[in-house]
């Protein structure tokens, strides 16, 4: 969430800003400001009757030392009509403290200045183009119907076991999707990621800490008889890893990796784009996370661009990369860049990655910070990204890579799959 320093030091500023997001923030951000005032003058108040009460406690002690005990008795009863004002400001400076967490949490993170305005994924800005555009015949076949001719996928089992948007990979269909994870696990690897095998299911506290809550709580599964959450990604459980953490100075950066399945209830979700793997309620994915000092963490988004662009083009896809417009991101991101590899039998761009900068806000929300040159804790900058999707990815491959002796693997796949080719 934002700080009440980032809000109060340019007010103006900070409403600009929320509007590329389409958040009109100019009434959130004054209660904002009106009740740390308040917040402020009570502290005050609080403070100064608790020195009050000290001083006075002090000298019921010293009356009581002389055998003043006339003087002490009536000290006495100043402490106690004293002690409850005391009490009365403590209550409502805790109540408006709870009221001030409650407004940042509704509070989108501000977009950063390279953020595009614009108010649909029409203006998204692409960023940057590569890969082999595959050319196949006009009667090539979607995934979905690859899936059933080779037998791969299933998902009308999915519909009879759970119900849709959950298939069951079969065969080397799911020999395929464990050699992604691998893959993706092993190139994160090389590439200096910490590898951690986080829960599936994370608490309250976890969701309101990366902003999942309480922004997307109705996308969420949720297990009421526990207060449990299942994870949309394992950005979730990673990055609460440094919740409550002070971390020293020297372990930055901090660079963790994560294969977890991710459940994600797509409420609203019709059409084409629900087609086959093309949006799914459980899927899995690798996910990247960095925590950074401010100072580092845009060479660390560049770098972790890098990352995804080199997967997808050791797979061989044809891919871009958007730099998304300020009504396209998400609630707590600062920046984000999407990639879409495209799909030759659809004929269309499908979302594979997203690499996001939330410079402090998520470390706010966490109390997540460093220790600087001058041993006073700061918020840190936390960020990560798709590394990857594995859905659309299996989509891409199975519809790009057919031929009619079969659909050809990517040949920085085969020492994990064990073949060649599906046929």
């Amino acid at each position: 969430m934002l700080t009440i320093q980032q809000i109060k030091a340019d007010p103006e500023h900070v409403v600009a800003r929320l509007a590329v997001k389409g958040f009109d923030g100019k009434e959130a951000i004054a209660r904002v400001i009106a009740l740390d005032d308040r917040r402020r003058e009570l502290q005050l108040k609080n403070d100064t009757a608790a020195a009050q009460l000290k001083k006075m406690s002090d000298a019921i002690g010293k009356a009581m030392k002389a055998g003043n005990k006339e003087e002490a008795e009536a000290a006495k009863a100043e402490v106690a009509t004293l002690k409850e004002e005391q009490k009365g400001y403590a209550d409502e400076l805790a109540k408006t403290e709870a009221d001030i967490r409650t407004e940042l949490l509704n509070i989108p993170n501000l977009p950063c200045a390279m953020v595009p305005e614009g108010r649909t994924a029409e203006d998204n800005v692409v960023e940057k183009t590569g890969g082999p555009m595959p050319n196949l015949p006009e009667d090539a076949l979607p995934h979905w119907d690859l899936a059933k001719k080779y037998n791969l996928i299933d998902f009308d089992l999915g519909v009879k076991i759970t119900g849709a948007g959950f298939p069951v990979y079969l065969g080397k269909g799911a020999k395929l999707q464990r050699a992604l994870i691998q893959f993706f696990l092993d190139e994160a690897s090389k590439a200096g990621y910490l590898e951690v095998q986080p829960p599936y299911v994370v608490n309250e506290a976890s969701g309101y800490g990366t902003g999942q809550l309480p922004d997307k709580e109705g996308q969420m599964y949720f297990c009421p008889a526990d207060g449990l959450y299942l994870i949309p990604t394992a950005e979730v459980p990673v990055t609460n890893l440094y919740r409550d953490v002070i971390i020293p100075a020297d372990r930055l950066p901090i660079k963790n990796c994560a294969y977890s399945a991710c459940f994600r209830r797509e409420a609203g979700s019709y059409g084409r784009d629900v087609r086959g793997l093309n949006r799914l309620h459980q899927f899995d994915k690798v996910e990247i996370v960095r925590i950074e000092k401010p100072e580092d963490s845009y060479a660390a988004l560049e770098e972790m661009k890098d990352h995804v662009q080199g997967l997808l083009e050791k797979l061989g896809l044809p891919w871009h990369i958007l730099r998304l417009c300020g009504g396209d991101m998400s609630f707590t991101s600062a920046i984000t860049f999407d990639f879409e590899v495209y799909s030759a039998a659809q004929k269309r761009w499908l979302e594979v990655s997203s690499v996001s900068n939330f410079e402090t806000y998520q470390a706010n929300r966490l109390k997540c910070r460093y220790r600087g040159e001058d041993k006073k804790p700061q918020l840190c900058h936390t960020l990560n990204g798709s590394a990857l999707a594995l859905p659309r990815i299996m989509a891409a491959l199975l519809e790009n890579n057919q031929t009619p002796a079969g659909i050809v693997v990517p040949e920085c796949l085969r020492k994990y799959t064990g073949f060649d080719i599906i046929d």
